[in-house]
């Protein structure tokens, strides 16, 4: 057993080179060994590309017969984009196959496990299953529900002000934790602010890392109140969304599209978008996770609908002290403390001079 998972945590290593770069597909790594000696290795490189196991049989060749195989992800046995590889893992006469999960693909779902065994071949399942389900995680809500996994990520003070009372938030946290969150932005599908950070921030919602990609920049805006000049509508490799309602005007939304800009219009509710119904529209899109950066309004729309999967809260030492000066979460909230949501599987660890807290919701 120490055997497999040594060699599953390589498999882990190689899946997450493709990390933000496979949606909607997971990422997955596979090794074949033989001997004790690895004959063949690949990962997912981006969706419509060779799957793993594909690209570690073609490395083999026949070296791949009597070998083992290492997966983080079950093998599938449907057509998408490319041809199922659990055939091609069958007629290449490995021995034995070792995967982290089922797939929870309701195509899949065993039905790879279930082909590989009566073929005659040794599976076992569920060599650091928990380490292999967080690795895709987004991908596990996303092909069941279809719909996007939410980030929620928030910077803020010890005393849990995301600003002073004039608005003032840059810079909160340090410059490591605001790196950090440029990788976020790069490994996911779409980033989401409220109009209320546009008119205050005027963010460009990119990624600045060398080689990195910028995601959908979104923004919830009822009333198509954003600026003409706003930084976010200026050009950038990725497309600009703005989710508004029937109270936006007409002008203004046939002035954006000439922009580029693609207009999704949703019922209000309570005067702002149907997050629900957003979210499900994403879903439609192939959009598999989503990072919010939002104030403390949009904070507490996601919250008390219950629509946040994992947070991402950046604690600096700084106090601010002011009741005024909004804090993480708006909306509201929970009325008696038995209520409090309680965050599952939370990590706590330094960011250079802020505390990162991660947690989930679901």
């Amino acid at each position: 057993m120490r055997e497999d998972e040594h060699w599953m945590k390589r498999v882990l290593g190689l899946a997450k080179k493709g990390r933000g770069r496979t949606s909607p597909n997971p990422m997955v790594g596979a090794l074949l060994v033989k001997n004790d000696k690895v004959v063949g290795k690949g990962y997912h490189l981006r969706a419509g590309a060779d799957h793993a196991e594909i690209v570690a049989l073609k490395e083999a060749g026949e070296e791949a017969r009597g070998a083992t195989l290492y997966l983080n992800l079950e093998p599938c046995v449907h057509h998408g984009k490319t041809p199922p590889c659990t055939p091609a893992v069958i007629q290449a006469g490995v021995r034995r196959v070792v995967i982290g999960m089922e797939d929870p693909n309701p195509l899949v779902k065993g039905k790879g496990i279930e082909a590989l065994r009566n073929s005659g071949i040794n599976v076992e399942v569920g060599v650091l299953e928990k380490e292999c389900r967080r690795l895709n995680e987004a991908f596990s809500k996303y092909i069941v529900e279809k719909r996007p996994f939410v980030i929620l990520k928030a910077a803020a003070t010890l005393d849990g002000k995301i600003a002073t009372r004039m608005g003032e938030s840059r810079w909160i946290s340090g410059e490591r934790s605001r790196r950090f969150v440029h990788r976020i932005r790069d490994q996911v599908d779409g980033v989401v602010v409220g109009i209320g950070t546009v008119l205050k921030d005027d963010p460009l919602l990119t990624v600045r890392l060398r080689k990195g990609r910028d995601p959908y920049r979104i923004v919830l805006d009822s009333r198509l109140r954003i600026p003409e000049e706003a930084k976010v509508l200026e050009n950038s490799s990725s497309k600009v969304i703005i989710a508004t309602t029937e109270m936006a005007p007409r002008e203004r939304i046939e002035s954006l599209e000439k922009r580029g800009v693609q207009i999704l219009i949703f019922d209000s509710k309570e005067g702002r978008v149907d997050l629900n119904a957003f979210l499900t529209r994403l879903g439609e899109m192939g959009m598999m996770s989503l990072l919010v950066e939002g104030g403390s309004r949009v904070n507490g729309a996601f919250l008390d609908e219950g629509l946040i999967d994992k947070v991402l809260l950046f604690l600096s030492p700084k106090l601010i002290g002011d009741r005024e000066a909004p804090g993480i979460f708006g909306g509201m909230g929970k009325k008696d403390l038995d209520e409090a949501i309680v965050l599952k599987e939370m990590e706590a660890r330094r960011m250079g001079e802020d505390i990162l807290i991660e947690g989930y919701l679901a």
